[in-house]
C-alpha cells in the first residue's frame, strides 16, 4: 500500500525534473524579486551625534540597530559641507563642481554679493546653478527607469522653482519636498506647516513623525512592488525646535550628567566642544523615533530581508553659529567649514542577509558612491542607460565582504564659496589619509595626516613640502578638469 501511494510521487518529481533540465527554470522560480532601496537622509548631523559614534547625550536606539544590523562607515564623507551640493551629488553620482552646483541654493551669487553679508569679504564667491539640471539622469529617474515606485519625502532644496522639484526630476510621489531649505514657514517644525506641498495635519503635529508616517504608508501600499523611498528629514537642521516632553527630558539628562555648554575659537568664530543642548538632543530623538517607525513598517510587512536601506547625513552637525547646537569632537568645526568636522558624517548601510552585519568599514567613502553602489546593488547596471561620466565608484565589495579596497585615488572638495557659519573659500584633496586644503583668500595650504591627527591640529605644510606640492598640483588637475568656477578679487 505504501509503494502504491509513493509511486505517483516519484514518477511526478522526476517528471518535474526533466522539464527543468530541458527547458529551464519554470518561471515563478526564475524570478527574483527586485530589492527595494530605502534611503534615509538626515539634514547637518554630524559625525558624532549617534550612539554607535560616540555620543553619550543623545539617544538613537533605532539608529544603533541599524548599525547593528549593516555596516558602520567611520570614514564617509559629504560632497560639500553644505546641504544642495551634497544632495545634488546624491541624486547625480557626480561632484558639485562638475554640475555647477557648489553651494547652497539661496546663497549670495557674484552679480547680487554687494546685498550680502559677503560683500566686504577679499573675494567675490564663485557663480553657482541654483537648480539641479533636467539634463541629469537622476538616481531616482534610474529606478522608475526599471519599474520601480518612487517615493520622496521631506527636504528637497534641489530647484528654485517647481520645475525642478522632486516630480520632475524622477519622483512618482512627492510630500513636503520643494526650494525651501527649512521648515520657515507656519508653524515650522509643528502643523500647520503652511507647505504648498503636504497638507497639514492635526494641531501640534510633529514633521519628523508626520514624514516617517508618510513614508511608512507608501511602503504599506507598496509592499509587493518595487520600490524607491527617500526620506529626507527636514532635521536638524534650524530652527531648533522639539516637543516640550522632550526637551525636559534632556534638561533633566544634561543636569544629571553635570553637562555645561563649552566652546573653544575657530578663527572668529566659536566652537561648541560639548553635546548638552537639550532641544537638539529631543530634534535628534525625534528623528532616531521616525526612523523607527518605518523600520518597523518594513518589519511588519516583511521587507527587511527585500530593502537596502542607507542612513546619512548631508553635512557636519552646526557647531560655530545659528545656535552652535551640537559638537562634532574630536573632530575640527562643523556645517560650512571643510575641517572634517564639516564634511565627515554618518553613514550606516543595512541590507538583511546580504551584507556584513555589524561590521565597520574604515574605506574612504563619499556621497558621490551611492548612485553607482544603489545600482549595482539592485542589479541594475546592465540595463542602466548612464547618467553621463559619474565620479563614484561601487561600494558592493565591501558591502558584500568581497574586497575591502575599491578603485580610487583620492577624494576631492570645491567649495569656492563663504559659509554662513565661518568658513572660507577653498579646495581639498584627501589621499591615504594625507589632506591638503588651498585657501583662496591668501593661498594658504593646510597639510595634515588624518591617520594621526584627526583633528587637523598641525600644519604639516612646512615640514612635508614634497607631499603638499604632490597635492597640490593633483588638486589644481582636478579643478581644471571638472572645469571648476573659482572666486574672484573684490577689489574696488
Amino acid at each position: 500500500m505504501t509503494q502504491n501511494i509513493q509511486k505517483p510521487k516519484i514518477q511526478i518529481i522526476a517528471i518535474l525534473f526533466c522539464l527543468i533540465i530541458l527547458h529551464g527554470t519554470p518561471a515563478f522560480a526564475q524570478e527574483q524579486k527586485k530589492p527595494n532601496v530605502l534611503f534615509i537622509l538626515v539634514d547637518d548631523y554630524g559625525w558624532k551625534d549617534v550612539g554607535v559614534y560616540g555620543s553619550s547625550f543623545y539617544e538613537t536606539p533605532n539608529i544603533d540597530r541599524l548599525a547593528k544590523n549593516g555596516i558602520k562607515f567611520n570614514n564617509a564623507y559629504t560632497a560639500s559641507p553644505v546641504c544642495s551640493p551634497t544632495r545634488a551629488s546624491i541624486m547625480t553620482g557626480k561632484y558639485p563642481s562638475k554640475i555647477y552646483n557648489t553651494d547652497w541654493f539661496g546663497a549670495p551669487q557674484p552679480w547680487n554679493y554687494n546685498n550680502h553679508w559677503t560683500k566686504d569679504k577679499p573675494l567675490i564667491p564663485a557663480d553657482y546653478s541654483p537648480n539641479m539640471a533636467l539634463k541629469e539622469f537622476t538616481l531616482a529617474e534610474a529606478f522608475k527607469d526599471a519599474g520601480y515606485k518612487t517615493f520622496f519625502a521631506g527636504k528637497w532644496h534641489l530647484g528654485e522653482n517647481e520645475e525642478y522639484w522632486p516630480e520632475k526630476q524622477g519622483f512618482d510621489i512627492n510630500i513636503g519636498g520643494n526650494d525651501k531649505g527649512a521648515p520657515n514657514t507656519g508653524k515650522k517644525y509643528f502643523s500647520p506647516y503652511d507647505n504648498p506641498q503636504m497638507k497639514n495635519g492635526p494641531e501640534g503635529e510633529y514633521l519628523p513623525y508626520r514624514l516617517a508616517q508618510e513614508t511608512a504608508t507608501f511602503i504599506d501600499e507598496n509592499k509587493e512592488n518595487p520600490f524607491f523611498a527617500y526620506l529626507s528629514f527636514y532635521s536638524v537642521h534650524t530652527p531648533l525646535m522639539t516637543t516640550e516632553e522632550l526637551e525636559l527630558k534632556y534638561l533633566r539628562k544634561r543636569s544629571k550628567m553635570n553637562l555645561t555648554d563649552e566652546f573653544e575659537p575657530e578663527y572668529a568664530n566659536m566652537n561648541r566642544t560639548t553635546q548638552a543642548h537639550a532641544v537638539y538632543a529631543g530634534m535628534v530623538e525625534a528623528m532616531d523615533t521616525a526612523v523607527g517607525m518605518v523600520l518597523e513598517s518594513l518589519e511588519k510587512n516583511n521587507l527587511l530581508e527585500n530593502t537596502i536601506i542607507v542612513f546619512f547625513s548631508d553635512n557636519g552637525g552646526l557647531s560655530t553659529a545659528e545656535g552652535s547646537p551640537t559638537s562634532n569632537l574630536p573632530l575640527r568645526a562643523g556645517k560650512g567649514w571643510l575641517y572634517e568636522g564639516g564634511i565627515r558624517v554618518p553613514l550606516i548601510i543595512s541590507w538583511k542577509d546580504h551584507i556584513r552585519k555589524g561590521t565597520e568599514s574604515n574605506v574612504p567613502v563619499i556621497s558621490i558612491d551611492f548612485y553607482p553602489t544603489l545600482i549595482e546593488l539592485a542589479g541594475l547596471s546592465k540595463s542602466f542607460k548612464g547618467n553621463g561620466e559619474m565620479d563614484g565608484v561601487s561600494l558592493e565589495p565591501i558591502l558584500l565582504g568581497t574586497n575591502e579596497k575599491i578603485p580610487r585615488e583620492a577624494l576631492f572638495w570645491h567649495y569656492p564659496h563663504y559659509g554662513n557659519q565661518g568658513g572660507n573659500p577653498g579646495s581639498v584633496i584627501q589621499e591615504d589619509g594625507w589632506k591638503l586644503t588651498y585657501f583662496y583668500e591668501d593661498e594658504r595650504i593646510e597639510l595634515y595626516n588624518l591617520n594621526i591627527d584627526l583633528g587637523e591640529k598641525n600644519n604639516m605644510a612646512l615640514a612635508e613640502t614634497k607631499k603638499a606640492a604632490y597635492l597640490k598640483d593633483k588638486l589644481m588637475i582636478w579643478l581644471k578638469d571638472t572645469k571648476a568656477a573659482f572666486p574672484t578679487s573684490n577689489i574696488r
